[in-house]
């Protein structure tokens, strides 16, 4: 019968094992030498949100705080994965109730798999994809605007542009898609999509319109193609910039580049 002593030793060794087992693990997945940044180069404060698609899972619990001039870099999934990143602007912690002018997503800091509410700038990404480890990446307006962004990868293989939408289309916005706060008298803080401004199936590309022949650009969305040609501004558009980057090492959602 092994002795109490022999049972402690072994239990010690055993922990110790799992111990440097689990951190081999996490060194893998933060040595993976694929990293997501987010800088914030707006003069004011953002706070990011990211959504993953269905089956992927929430990277840095959907969302934080990120200051003027600072940037916050992550690990990317070493494996598939699918999603979205947006800016959320104007938020505000009231009595225990925290809000977002644009881009809120439930009320709360960490989104945890809410998507944000329209108008917003989206960063769109499927990584891990292909036979060449593939990372797609894209800058979709469809849903309106409120921030500028790009996506900017670095030392990635093949076919890697920066894309995305520099100018502050706030101060350009038509005034049938702005979006005030506070509403009316307020400063412009959004530029709503046609869809979302007048809910039209035309406009929305659904029903009868939902295919690549009938979903066709519109004025509303030409305001936005023509200040930003390398973003998706309709649900069948195809941006002026494709890609196949493979293997990067960073890709940079930049706010206010």
């Amino acid at each position: 019968m092994a002795s109490s002593t022999s049972f402690s030793s072994l239990f010690i060794f055993s922990a110790i094992a799992l111990l440097i087992f689990s951190s081999n693990i996490a060194e893998a997945y933060t040595n993976s030498g694929f990293f997501l940044t987010l800088v914030n180069n707006c003069p004011y404060t953002v706070w990011p949100g990211i959504q993953p698609n269905a089956g992927h899972p929430v990277l840095e619990k959907g969302g934080f705080v990120l200051h003027s001039l600072t940037h916050h870099s992550f690990p990317a999934p070493t494996q598939h994965w699918s999603g979205r990143i947006w800016a959320r602007t104007g938020c505000t912690y009231n009595n225990g109730h925290f809000y977002c002018t644009t881009g809120d997503c439930g009320n709360r800091l960490e989104c945890n798999g809410n998507g944000g509410a329209t108008p917003a700038t989206l960063a769109q990404f499927v990584l891990h994809h292909g036979h060449n480890d593939f990372s797609s990446y894209g800058v979709s307006l469809v849903d309106g605007f409120n921030i500028p962004l790009t996506v900017t990868p670095h030392e990635g293989k093949g076919v890697c542009p920066v894309v995305g939408c520099r100018a502050n289309l706030l101060a350009t916005c038509p005034p049938r898609l702005q979006v005030r706060s506070p509403a009316g008298h307020g400063p412009v803080v959004g530029c709503k999509s046609g869809c979302e401004a007048f809910g039209t199936d035309e406009l929305c590309c659904r029903n009868h319109y939902n295919s690549p022949q009938t979903c066709r650009a519109s004025t509303f969305s030409e305001f936005f193609k023509h200040a930003c040609p390398a973003t998706f501004t309709y649900a069948h558009d195809t941006p002026s910039l494709m890609h196949e980057c493979s293997s990067p090492r960073e890709l940079k959602v930049i706010f206010c580049h």
